[in-house]
């Protein structure tokens, strides 16, 4: 994307009035993209067309690309307008545990309501300003524990990476019960289940079999086991501060 289309995009007024013959009040951009992310959470991603989008706002699809000239564009609208349900405060508070905690739930949270968000976010770069927030956030929650910005942005890309692939998890096996009808707990004991006690008593796999048998992560709630994992990031990051482990800055 050029240059002038990201001012187009995120810097220009983003209400265009209609003309012609019996003039009616212009659409928004925010109108648009909210009508798109509607139909992405009902009906995937790949129904959010500017036909379908049309069709929900009573217009014909031409008419909105005077507003978003191109799919990706809003595609990045779509990530800005859900990146902006995250409730972060104005600063962060220098307890940094706690604020990237706070940016992975939020995180987290943001990606399970919206299951498209995740694989957006991961397959294209944007800085809309709600992402921009978000990251801003996150760094300043390092700043000033004696790391580099290299590092800032190394740690900050960690959590980050932690927390797409929880979510993609967690929404694989969401996805999973509803084709099969099963909540995640009876597919494991119904379907799974009677193949993993085969490959335990074959004694071919002794670790695999440990994990099966000794793991106490196992029965955590998805919610209790994505926080397992964020505190060994988090645990991972604190052992490379100059600042130590300790959540508030030295």
């Amino acid at each position: 994307m050029s240059d002038e289309e990201l001012i187009s995009i995120w810097m220009r007024p983003e209400r265009l009035e209609r003309s012609g013959p019996g003039r009616r009040p212009g659409y928004s951009r925010e109108q648009i993209t909210r009508a798109a992310v509607r139909i992405a959470d009902a009906e995937g991603v790949e129904a959010a067309t500017m036909r379908r989008i049309g069709a929900e706002l009573g217009t014909g699809a031409m008419s909105l690309y005077r507003y978003v000239p191109k799919r990706d564009d809003l595609f990045d609208l779509m990530i800005d307008l859900a990146m902006g349900e995250l409730d972060l405060p104005a600063e962060p508070s220098g307890d940094w545990r706690r604020d990237l905690s706070l940016v992975a739930h939020g995180t987290r949270a943001a990606g399970l309501r919206h299951p498209w968000l995740t694989p957006l976010l991961g397959g294209r770069p944007t800085l809309g300003p709600q992402l921009l927030r978000v990251h801003e956030f996150a760094l300043g929650a390092l700043d000033g524990l004696g790391l580099d910005i290299d590092e800032m942005t190394g740690f900050v890309g960690m959590v980050n990476d932690y927390v797409h692939s929880a979510i993609r998890r967690e929404i694989g096996w969401l996805e999973e019960a509803r084709r099969t009808g099963l909540d995640p707990e009876r597919w494991k004991r119904d379907y799974i289940g009677p193949y993993v006690r085969r490959i335990v008593e074959s004694g071919d796999y002794p670790l695999f079999s440990r994990s099966v048998q000794e793991s106490r992560t196992a029965h955590l709630s998805p919610a209790e086991r994505f926080q397992h994992g964020l505190d060994r990031v988090l645990n991972g990051i604190g052992a490379q501060t100059p600042a130590g482990p300790a959540g508030h800055r030295a």
